[in-house]
């Protein structure tokens, strides 16, 4: 499958270094292996996949994280290194241990990230040999290699970068991600690196990350499923030369948490208009609800309807596949004649059925378009939700099918 290049302009992060190498770990000649290295003075925060199955990376990442500083990311694709037992996690710390052996740092210094097939033995000779030339490799300017680098099923690359100025001076935030399929929060098969020569405090990065994620990544979905993978990294160069944010309660704090929580945005609605087969962005947004958790169970309800997605690929106007997900979401005391649901601007339901001034030609306008947004109107609270998710084509089951082969 040939990858589409469409990145924006990426402006390269002060400090920050990328590097990429061919392992051949699942194909010959193929970027699959991605070095990222930054100053031991930069901070860096992570969060990561909720599945109890995590991947040995992903228990190594944790751990490092808490033997601060860190300087480097490795990554690998095509074997996830997961559901791989003791081996899984000797080879991840090996991964750490020979690139701090040939940078000159301590192992605790490097988090090891992979991303492909589960349940196969990592190949650690052909990621060790490789290296080094991802190592010479490394320049600021190497963002659309990285973007390359770590894409498994994927096809096109995802990038986002802009500048903003704060204090009079510009701060970059640069990020790339992969994901195609196994789409699901907690976290979001995805894997995200955001760098921003910002200087941000360690906790308050953390706190930072973590809001951007709550209303990006974990706001996506493609078919339910949580990775044993995923990760979303946030490295902080300070490089920028600006005062430290060190707080939430600093002045600048939400000017930067808006501008990284965008480029995280595009990030996840970029891995959704990529889902597997995917040919439809779908934005579901669920408005006056009693609580937040509420307007995201009738919108993951509907998202991760079977029927529902198949009615947005065939584009055909079925509004009583979204209703029924509504009915079935586990609202409490749900005052059906209340309630209103539209496609776009057109009602669909009202007051119990099909609402009065809705027409099939109406539907079936939105319906043809690439991008649809749902709106369910509980008319119960004044608490709401969004989430991004896609439909579901011939093409997610050839290409999930077809995964191993």
């Amino acid at each position: 499958m040939s990858v589409k290049i469409n990145l924006p302009k990426m402006h390269p992060v002060s400090g920050f270094k990328l590097g990429t190498a061919c392992a051949g770990i699942k194909k010959v000649d193929h970027k699959d292996l991605v070095i990222m290295s930054f100053p031991s003075s930069a901070h860096v925060a992570g969060v990561f996949t909720q599945n109890a199955f995590c991947a040995a990376p992903v228990h190594v990442c944790k751990t490092h994280l808490q033997n601060a500083p860190i300087q480097y990311f490795v990554i690998n694709t095509g074997n996830a290194n997961a559901g791989t037992s003791e081996q899984g996690m000797v080879d991840a710390h090996t991964t750490c241990e020979r690139l701090a052996e040939l940078t000159g740092t301590v192992a605790h210094s490097v988090l090891p990230f992979s991303t492909g097939v589960i349940g196969e033995p990592l190949p650690i000779d052909k990621i060790v040999k490789a290296l080094p030339n991802a190592i010479n490799n490394l320049s600021e300017q190497n963002w659309q290699d990285a973007a390359i680098g770590i894409l498994t099923t994927d096809t096109c690359t995802k990038g986002a970068s802009s500048q903003i100025e704060i204090d009079g001076k510009l701060i970059t935030i640069t990020g790339i991600s992969k994901g195609s399929g196994m789409i699901r929060p907690d976290m979001a098969t995805m894997l995200g690196f955001v760098a921003t020569d910002a200087d941000i405090e360690q906790n308050t990065l953390q706190s930072l990350l973590k809001s951007a994620v709550d209303h990006s990544f974990n706001r996506i979905t493609v078919d339910g499923d949580t990775s044993t993978n995923d990760s979303c990294m946030l490295v902080a160069t300070g490089q920028s030369n600006t005062a430290q944010i060190d707080s939430e309660q600093h002045p600048n704090y939400s000017l930067l948490l808006k501008a990284i929580t965008d480029i995280l945005e595009h990030l996840a609605k970029a891995i959704v208009l990529d889902g597997e087969g995917a040919t439809k962005l779908i934005n579901i947004h669920v408005v006056s609800g009693q609580t937040e958790q509420e307007c995201q169970d009738v919108a993951y309800t509907i998202a991760h309807s079977p029927l529902v997605k198949t009615a947005f690929f065939a584009s055909d106007p079925n509004w009583g596949r979204i209703l029924a997900a509504v009915g079935r979401s586990g609202l409490n005391e749900l005052d059906i004649n209340a309630l209103k649901i539209y496609l776009d601007d057109v009602c669909l339901v009202s007051q119990g059925g099909r609402a009065n001034d809705y027409t099939e030609q109406r539907g079936q306008a939105v319906m043809d378009q690439d991008e649809i947004t749902i709106l369910v109107d509980l008319q119960r609270g004044n608490f709401s939700s969004k989430i991004w998710t896609c439909d579901l084509s011939y093409d997610y089951v050839k290409i999930n099918a077809e995964y191993r082969t």
